[in-house]
């Protein structure tokens, strides 16, 4: 490509913008000036002829003032010119720190907007007091579980956690109170989570822990067991003393349910025949028939 067409190409280019037709203006401007200069500079050269002079450089003198007339009027539509062009650039320059004070705002807004969806999320997979997963995102998990599970042909068990007697507390010591209780045992549980494994709230004063890769029965039950005297620990709330016992009903993976309806049933039956039995721990599998 030729010089000329290239630098041609890269004017129609430039003259897209604001800016780009300011800065173009400028370089003609600067064009002017240097060609003024020229002129001023012959000027000056004719000027200093020595005053005998013949009638042809007088002739040549006369031209020159005429020329140095033409130089400053060259000279004032230059510095119009130049006035303009600033005049455009500061215009673009506000154009631009407008543009980009929208931007940031807009950054701003997404960056709000996206922060909201991010809590809505969270809320509505997580209970609003104790922070766990609710029953919905343990569904879920539970459901991604049993397909690892039924893949790799690996044991888990669902635990079914009730308080017992747990109303009393609200009845004596006000709900607030009885909320900080469960704030605790939630992360009681949270604290005996091990890699892969959900502990959930499912409401009122019941929890629901998801133990993945069970090894058998006896694993599981010791793993309950073991919850218990973790959730059975004094709970010290605004000075008073509280403990709390609770029941645990177990259904195991393959044994008591292969989806996640059947378990969750199981495993609440189990709960109710922990605590009708008072035995703290009752598998499913250990159940008498219907």
């Amino acid at each position: 490509m030729k010089p000329e067409a290239k630098n041609s190409g890269m004017k129609d280019r430039r003259k897209a913008t604001p800016l780009a037709r300011a800065l173009d203006q400028s370089e003609d401007v600067q064009v002017k000036v240097e060609e003024a200069a020229g002129d001023l500079s012959t000027v000056n050269t004719a000027l200093k002829q020595d005053p005998a002079m013949t009638g042809a450089q007088r002739r040549e003198v006369k031209q020159a003032l005429v020329k140095s007339a033409q130089v400053e009027v060259k000279v004032q539509e230059s510095a119009d010119e130049l006035v303009s062009v600033n005049n455009a650039l500061a215009e673009e320059i506000d154009v631009r720190a407008d543009l980009e004070h929208q931007l940031s705002r807009s950054k701003t807004a997404l960056s709000a907007s996206r922060a909201q969806e991010k809590q809505s999320r969270h809320e509505a997979l997580h209970d609003g007091v104790t922070g766990l997963s609710n029953l919905t995102l343990f569904k879920d998990r539970l459901e991604n579980a049993l397909s690892q599970a039924q893949r790799h042909d690996w044991r888990l068990a669902v635990m079914f956690i009730d308080l017992d007697a747990f109303k009393s507390i609200n009845d004596r010591y006000g709900h607030d109170v009885g909320d900080r209780v469960l704030q605790l045992v939630a992360r009681r549980l949270e604290a005996l989570v091990r890699g892969g494994d959900t502990v959930s709230r499912r409401g009122g004063d019941e929890f629901l822990f998801l133990m993945l890769e069970a090894k058998d029965e006896a694993n599981a039950v010791n793993f309950a067991s073991m919850l218990i005297e973790r959730i059975g620990e004094a709970c010290e709330v605004d000075g008073s003393s509280l403990t709390v016992s609770s029941s645990i009903g177990i259904a195991l993976y393959p044994e008591d349910g292969r989806t996640a309806q059947e378990l969750l049933k199981h495993a609440d039956l189990a709960m109710y025949a922990a605590k009708q039995q008072k035995k703290g721990v009752v598998l499913h599998s250990q159940m008498p028939p219907a």
